[in-house]
């Protein structure tokens, strides 16, 4: 963000700006909280701890990072098939994620975000993670996609892989629990097999 489109931005002038980033002047309180609320950062970010001056840095360019209010439907078994609490329109979370860090992704449609609960895809994404899911048809399915699916309404998250061979459908976990075994769907089976989306993106704090 330039000087010009910060000062468009307060109802100041460009040299208004130019003349805190110089240390001439030092912004008033409401165009400090203003500032916070466009930069996405506490209050006291603008003050030195110090002795409560203003902090004006020389930088003219300001990098605001993007993001994308995206709905978090709950959690997703990495584990055996589980039941998912239902989601309503009225209890919905919603978290922000990263535009940038979402690539090719960051203009998908319909993009949404699930808590991981389980260990049977720690290998890759870790228990407690928060994953970016895009909606996908299984015809579009590529072989190795970690995939959100269901199978008689119990779901779980796997890495998918097609065995045309032998007729059937594997979801496989990569844990380092061997407890944890592959899914097996036969083409015909008259299991309800349903396919919700593959994983693009995970993130988790580290302890």
């Amino acid at each position: 963000m330039t000087q010009a489109q910060l000062a468009k931005k307060l109802g100041v002038a460009p040299t208004t700006v130019s003349s805190w980033e110089r240390n001439d002047n030092n912004p008033l309180m409401d165009n400090i909280t203003l500032m916070a609320e466009i930069f996405d950062v506490p209050v006291s970010y603008f003050f030195d701890k110090k002795d409560g001056i203003i902090v004006n840095e020389p930088a003219i360019e300001y990098s605001v990072s993007p993001v994308l209010k995206t709905p978090l439907y709950g959690s997703i078994a990495a584990g055996a098939l589980s039941l998912v609490d239902p989601v309503t329109e009225s209890n919905v979370r919603y978290i922000n994620l990263p535009a940038e860090a979402l690539g090719k992704y960051s203009h998908a449609k319909g993009l949404f975000a699930l808590k991981v609960n389980g260990e049977s895809m720690n290998k890759v994404i870790p228990n407690g993670s928060y994953i970016a899911c895009k909606p996908i048809e299984i015809e579009d399915l590529k072989d190795d996609d970690i995939v959100i699916f269901s199978v008689d309404n119990e779901y779980s998250m796997k890495r998918f892989r097609r065995d045309d061979e032998n007729r059937v459908l594997i979801f496989s976990p990569e844990s380092t629990d061997r407890k944890y075994h592959d899914i097996v769907v036969p083409f015909d089976t008259p299991n309800d097999l349903k396919i919700y989306a593959k994983v693009i993106w995970y993130a988790v704090t580290l302890d």
